[in-house]
């Protein structure tokens, strides 16, 4: 089990982890969930992380109020799906049906369960036309297409052509996910960030920094719909 300790009054848990590479101290809290962590060097006592982050109990106090707060998948929430808003209720029947501005879920299974798989259908759908052209459009090939829920990425491509993608992201913007399958697709080419990489983004979405920053700003927020409540 990973050490913890708990600083201030109300108490602020905070997870220690050791590195032996780490040459100082670094305190870091997720945008996904708030979790606060603190690595620190293999040899740092228990003492001398307490004493760092009273020192740091201010600013760690104010990172985690800019946590978003937990949203329940269930009746009556609006969310966004590729620009488009829908109210979220209830009906009888076994499965997801989409009507003009509602999504309506099962009631014979947990909502946030029946969403995320009507969410990840329509991903793969949207997801894979997307980098098809991409591809194309490159002269490149790319192997499957898998669709998970990271916490530390939104999309990856690896060696052999594979590329995975964050089914969160068809809660965002539609050209924030359009940026996402151009920076994986690109990556068929230019397995790096290099500026050769970056010209192949520009080619198959010019103007693709504007949703970049967008994700940088705001991707976080993403995390904050639970699908896995009862």
């Amino acid at each position: 089990m990973a050490e913890t300790v708990e600083i201030g009054d109300p108490p602020i848990s905070v997870k220690l982890r050791r590195d032996a590479r780490a040459k100082r101290m670094t305190l870091r809290v997720s945008s996904v969930d708030g979790t606060a962590r603190l690595t620190l060097p293999k040899r740092s006592t228990l003492r001398a992380a307490t004493r760092f982050l009273g020192a740091q109990e201010s600013w760690l106090r104010s990172h985690m109020k800019k946590t978003p707060e937990r949203v329940v998948i269930g009746a009556g929430l609006e969310i966004s799906l590729q620009d488009e808003r829908f109210l979220l209720a209830h009906h009888s029947r076994a499965r997801v049906v989409l009507a003009p501005g509602t999504i309506f879920l099962p009631t014979n299974r947990p909502a946030g369960k029946a969403l995320e798989g009507f969410i990840k259908a329509r991903a793969r759908t949207v997801i894979t036309k997307l980098a098809a052209d991409d591809a194309a459009a490159l002269g490149a090939d790319f192997g499957k297409i898998s669709l998970r829920d990271p916490r530390s990425r939104w999309g990856s491509c690896n060696s052999e052509g594979n590329l995975m993608f964050s089914w969160r992201l068809m809660l965002a913007p539609s050209e924030v996910l359009r940026y996402v399958v151009a920076h994986e697709v690109a990556h068929l080419r230019e397995m790096n960030h290099a500026p050769a990489f970056w010209a192949e983004v520009a080619a198959l979405m010019p103007g693709y920094e504007a949703p970049r920053r967008w994700l940088k700003q705001n991707g976080g927020a993403l995390h904050r719909f639970d699908f896995k409540a009862p």
